[in-house]
């Protein structure tokens, strides 16, 4: 927060924490507080509508953004796209300090645009209100520091070395380094002054584990000769840095926890997904309010009337003047309609192989990948299906439902056995996938088989044509949008599974000695992907 205070143009604060007495104990500033439902009248100002239709003439009200000081975004990781790029566009045009707090569990995360923009990150979430220490008081701040062009070109390569693409980061490691040296009262940035800058700030966006480059000279190899054209007490800004490469690559690799960058992968492979929320789609009666819109009246529509009046007080007075009467006037082209967004239910449907080519411990593998995964989409309130299919058809042993005791029963009385009709089960998992979809789910079916399909789709035991039937099923599936993914769980990776994967556009997941455990967490990566 100190180096905030020296040099605004870092941009803020990725916070990281739960509402409570260790977040309320954070010297954060005095700051315009925004929230991720605001609009756009309430961060860009707009007309005063009451004034306005009270005169008679346009006056305009100052909104969030226009006053001056930080800001802080709460409930950082729901913020809406719209929302981040606004943010991200103000931002850019006029920098000013921005406090993100990130209330989210491990799968949510601030929008990247946002985050980008900032220079730190801390994270709250382990720490003890007994762990925390008052903030020191400045002492005397430098008006200003300087860097070399050497310590700049070192700051960029490690940016580098840890897999940052972004110039971004190398520019605040230069900020914040200079601003450390002014804290200090210094007027040249220190070695010292570099390691904590690149730890504050490259640590969390880190993609890769930095790894030391520069290659080592054999050992019998005859040293360089000495650069008698520059004296070696030369003042030159040029001249490389005292702290070498290896040192400071050590010293940012120990700042890096063995398990954060699979934290941070997690982290943003799932950033703006809602833990078990089907596809998002737009709806003008119920949701999540969204910035309304022009639009024709009908009969599901909801006017938005303030937005209405707001559009339509402009032209109050040419309008009167035009039709000669008094009172409010207002047209067509000024309606504005009410917009909602809702996130429909996701329903997994399980199609799982009971035929005898499944053998019987394979079939108890599955059975324990499909209860974990059954019991991670109740966590999520998902809803599930089961279908099997083994001799000459399919049938649903559970329709959508979000019982996971009733689940489990079926799931558990599963028989096996029998021929593999795969066209059948594919059929069958379509028609469940198109009627959750008709009452407004979202569908994804989970197809766990070893592929060796010998059953027709009208029940004859012909392989040929139940693989020419399974391809078409396949087809029809795709044509139809449904997600789809394929878990072969045969002893060796099946080709005609792999094709069957390439038709339906679909993941496919060989785990010929997988247990449970490990069908269940591949799976369950696979569909948050």
């Amino acid at each position: 927060m100190r180096l905030l205070a020296v040099d605004p143009g870092l941009g803020g604060l990725h916070l990281r924490a739960r509402s409570g007495p260790v977040r309320d104990a954070m010297p954060l500033p005095v700051a315009t507080r925004l929230h991720p439902a605001m609009g756009d009248d309430a961060l860009f100002g707009g007309i005063d509508l009451t004034t306005t239709l009270a005169t008679g003439r346009v006056h305009q009200q100052t909104g969030l953004l226009d006053h001056d000081g930080p800001l802080i975004l709460t409930m950082a990781e729901r913020c809406p796209p719209e929302l981040a790029a606004r943010l991200a566009m103000h931002l850019d045009a006029a920098p000013r300090c921005l406090i993100l707090l990130d209330e989210g569990t491990d799968d949510e995360a601030p929008r990247a645009i946002l985050t980008e923009r900032v220079a730190f990150y801390a994270d709250l979430s382990d720490v003890a209100l007994n762990d925390l220490t008052p903030p020191t008081k400045g002492g005397t701040i430098s008006a200003t520091a300087t860097i070399t062009d050497a310590q700049v070109a070192q700051i960029t390569t490690l940016a580098a070395a840890c897999g940052i693409d972004s110039m971004r980061a190398p520019t605040f490691a230069i900020r914040a380094a200079r601003a450390l040296a002014r804290l200090s009262g210094n007027d040249h940035v220190t070695d010292e002054h570099i390691t904590v800058a690149c730890g504050l700030v490259f640590v969390h966006r880190a993609t890769q584990i930095p790894e030391n480059t520069p290659e080592e000279a054999p050992a019998d190899a005859d040293p360089p000769p000495p650069d008698t054209a520059q004296a070696p007490d030369s003042d030159d800004d040029t001249t490389m840095p005292d702290i070498p490469d290896t040192m400071l690559l050590d010293a940012i690799r120990a700042l890096i926890p063995d398990d954060l960058l699979d934290r941070l992968r997690a982290t943003r492979s799932k950033a703006g997904r809602g833990a078990g929320s089907g596809a998002a789609r737009r709806s003008n009666r119920r949701g999540r309010p969204l910035p309304s819109h022009r639009g024709k009246l009908d009969g599901n529509a909801r006017i938005d009337v303030v937005a209405t009046l707001r559009a339509a007080a402009p032209w109050q007075t040419i309008r009167r003047i035009e039709t000669g009467r008094d009172g409010l006037h207002v047209r067509a082209g000024d309606i504005h309609v009410r917009r909602f967004q809702e996130h429909a239910d996701r329903l997994l449907i399980f199609t799982v192989d009971a035929s005898g080519s499944a053998a019987i411990a394979r079939l108890a593998e599955a059975k324990g990948a499909v209860e974990l995964l059954l019991a991670q989409a109740y966590g999520r309130r998902d809803h599930v299906a089961l279908v099997s299919f083994r001799g000459s058809g399919a049938e649903i042993l559970l329709p959508p439902t979000r019982s996971l005791v009733q689940t489990k029963r079926r799931l558990a009385a599963l028989p096996g056995g029998g021929g593999t009709p795969l066209a059948a089960g594919l059929d069958t998992a379509a028609e469940v996938a198109a009627q959750a979809r008709r009452r407004g789910m979202t569908p994804t079916i989970c197809l766990l088989t070893d592929g060796r399909a010998n059953i027709a789709r009208d029940g004859s035991a012909d392989r040929v044509r139940a693989q020419v039937d399974a391809q078409s099923a396949a087809q029809a599936m795709r044509t139809s949008g449904f997600d789809a993914l394929i878990i072969d769980t045969g002893q060796r990776p099946s080709t005609q599974l792999r094709t069957l994967a390439q038709t339906l556009d679909a993941p496919y997941l060989a785990m010929p000695r997988a247990d449970s455990a490990r069908l269940a967490s591949a799976v369950d990566a696979a569909l948050a992907d």
